[in-house]
């Protein structure tokens, strides 16, 4: 089957067959005839099958009859992110580039007064967030009145992204007779509902399982620590088959972290993320597609359905936290036939995302060992480092002359003078005696004076006595009894 089968105008064949697609995919196959018999569609279709064309090219052949009117778009087509909404752009512009069709981009980070205009002038085609079609319309800058035809694409991910209560107030403003697509990778149960409350008897195409992964893909797991990921990727990064590269991480943080540390290890990287202004997202994106960089960091947000050509390999640095993540994120690459490598590296912390990846996609990943190439293995702490793994330290003083020759063997029987400055072997000799007991266990005073080691003293009338704890009270001679206050304070 070609595309001259599916019904489509000799002026979109032309542009088609310039763009140098000759046969079109399962789910254009499948989609294409439906839509231009102007049915109701969900497309269930894993991501990097060409689902964007198969709504693009029968919507540029239907908006070819009939004419636009000011702030009211013919046709909505709704993405969750700016970037897709660019790239559906791009494709109308290849696309319809034999037809006379007004396109307007609404998305966040560009100047409002632009788009404004365009709407003004009037559009057949509008391609827009949610945010900001909803921002345009409190304003009053656009009637969704005359939209004919509504397209929800990524339905999924715009789930995951919050989108689904303003695209059903969306919905609410639109015809009642319009014609609805919906595309998604996958189909839970919001999106389900979602589709039975704006849908009128939709055809269901669902070219792959749901969440299925691409056969063209080859997968691996590569299991790490947090503090080896680096060393992990640089070697993965290295192998010749690398001709460019998309890395996720699950943080904007992590990827301007591991963007830096690329670039100073010499390799051409570049980032994209949230945090990032449009125009510096669309920059890095031309470099990136241009090839002056090879390899490209990316956020989830900001790279989905990121479709560009030639993406040899994926890798996932983090672990997807959901398990519907892992298939956008490794469907980057084995595009449109192609084949493509994803390599995602997992620490034992990972277990149970990767657990509900394997179970989501219905297969178990395989395995891979890899040790880092031109590194020493790294020591987690020095306590189990002998002395000899240790550079020499230069000793000072007594401790220097501690590691003079030893004298011969005949001399070492021979007498030590005693001095102040004593060896360290004397001194432990005497750290090694019996420890003092406490005093308060010690036995009175008088029974002390009978131990057999104090008997053996010689007497020292001489020495002075020791004085009382507590000095005596005048008693005035008095030979009677203490008083009692006395006994107390004398402690008798």
């Amino acid at each position: 089957m070609n595309f001259a089968d599916l019904g489509l105008s000799d002026e979109l064949l032309r542009a088609v067959e310039t763009s140098g697609y000759t046969q079109p995919t399962a789910i254009q196959a499948a989609a294409i005839p439906s839509v231009l018999m102007m049915r109701d569609l969900i497309g269930i279709a894993q991501t990097g099958t060409g689902k964007t064309a198969s709504f693009v090219l029968p919507m540029i052949d239907i908006l070819a009859h009939g004419r636009s009117r000011a702030r009211m778009p013919r046709s909505l087509i709704l993405e969750p992110t700016r970037e897709l909404a660019a790239q559906v752009a791009e494709n109308f512009e290849k696309y319809g580039k034999n037809h006379k069709l007004s396109m307007a981009l609404l998305i966040g980070g560009v100047q409002m007064g632009d788009q404004v205009k365009a709407l003004e002038k009037g559009v057949d085609v509008l391609i827009a967030t949610p945010g900001r079609l909803m921002d345009l319309f409190g304003r009053g800058k656009i009637l969704l009145t005359g939209c004919e035809l509504l397209v929800i694409d990524e339905a999924d991910r715009m789930l995951d992204m919050g989108f689904i209560p303003d695209i059903e107030e969306i919905c609410t403003k639109l015809p009642k007779n319009r014609q609805t697509l919906l595309f998604s990778a996958t189909m839970p149960p919001p999106i389900k509902k979602l589709a039975d409350r704006f849908l009128s008897n939709p055809k269901t195409i669902e070219v792959a399982r749901p969440a299925s992964t691409n056969a063209n893909i080859t997968q691996a797991l590569v299991p790490t620590t947090t503090r080896g990921k680096r060393d992990v990727l640089t070697t993965l990064l290295g192998q010749d088959e690398v001709a460019n590269a998309i890395i996720f991480c699950n943080r904007k943080t992590t990827v301007r972290d591991l963007n830096k540390a690329l670039r100073q290890s010499g390799f051409r990287s570049g980032e994209i993320h949230g945090d990032m202004e449009q125009p510096q997202r669309i920059a890095e994106l031309d470099l990136f597609k241009s090839g002056a960089i090879n390899i490209l960091v990316a956020s989830d947000v900001a790279a989905r359905g990121l479709d560009i050509k030639g993406v040899s390999h994926v890798f996932n640095y983090d672990a997807p936290w959901h398990p519907d993540d892992y298939v956008h994120r490794i469907g980057r690459t084995g595009r449109a036939g192609a084949t493509g490598t994803a390599y995602t590296l997992i620490t034992a912390e990972d277990a149970e995302n990767i657990e509900n990846i394997e179970k989501l996609t219905g297969q178990s990943i395989p395995r891979l060992e890899v040790a880092p190439a031109g590194r020493a293995p790294r020591r987690e702490t020095g306590r189990e480092d002998t002395r000899e793994d240790r550079p020499a330290r230069p000793r000072r003083g007594s401790a220097a002359r501690s590691e003079a020759p030893a004298a011969p063997t005949e001399a070492a029987a021979a007498p030590v003078e005693t001095s102040t400055d004593a060896p360290r072997a004397d001194r432990a000799r005497r750290d090694d005696r019996a420890p003092r007991p406490d005093r308060d266990a010690r036995a009175p005073r008088d029974e002390r004076s009978q131990r057999p080691d104090r008997a053996a003293r010689p007497a020292r009338d001489d020495r002075p006595r020791r004085a009382p704890d507590i000095d005596a009270p005048d008693d005035g001679g008095w030979n009677g009894p203490v008083p009692s206050f006395l006994n107390q304070k004398l402690g008798a």
